[in-house]
């Protein structure tokens, strides 16, 4: 056990660094999901590449047990969103990085239309005007479930809530 003020890293960088097709794609979805810099990227494909390789290793197990592991690790992904209820390891099998970017909280506030542009999605989630159930939460990165979805919304003392709210009853 380690000493848990000191935490490991969550991702895995590049093996080559100066691959002119990676750094682009790299550069556009960037761009595309309003993200700080690449180290959040690379969680997210790390993230995808695990499930990935879970996926490959329950191929090699016995039929009785693969079927068990098969449906967690599926009823997992569908919760949080990524492949859908009735997915098979195929579909796991195909995830990628951007699937992933898709359930941030940062991209989900932007296509909920509660922020215009995805960097301001960013930056009402860091000041604390977004709340899952009432609970405000401060991190862009957070993946949302799919029950969470739906809960997602202005804190209710945020300056916004109470800009929309008059805007509503004018």
């Amino acid at each position: 056990m380690g000493d848990p003020r000191k935490s490991r890293k969550k991702w895995i960088g590049p093996k080559h660094p100066w691959i002119k097709e990676r750094l682009m794609k790299e550069l556009e979805l960037m761009g595309r999901y309003g993200l700080r810099n690449k180290r959040e990227l690379w969680k997210a494909h790390t993230m995808a590449r695990r499930f990935r390789h879970q996926a490959r290793s329950l191929l090699a197990l016995p039929d009785e047990i693969r079927e068990v592991e098969e449906k967690k690790l599926i009823e997992r992904l569908a919760k949080l969103g990524l492949v859908p209820e009735n997915a098979k390891l195929d579909n796991v099998l195909g995830l990628t990085e951007e699937h992933i970017l898709e359930r941030r909280l940062q991209t989900i506030v932007y296509r909920k239309g509660l922020a215009s542009t995805i960097h301001q999605a960013r930056q009402y989630i860091v000041h604390g005007h977004i709340a899952i159930k009432g609970r405000r939460v401060t991190s862009p990165g957070y993946l949302v479930d799919v029950e969470e979805e739906k809960y997602i919304e202005y804190t209710p003392g945020s300056p916004i809530a109470q800009r929309i709210a008059s805007q509503e009853e004018v």
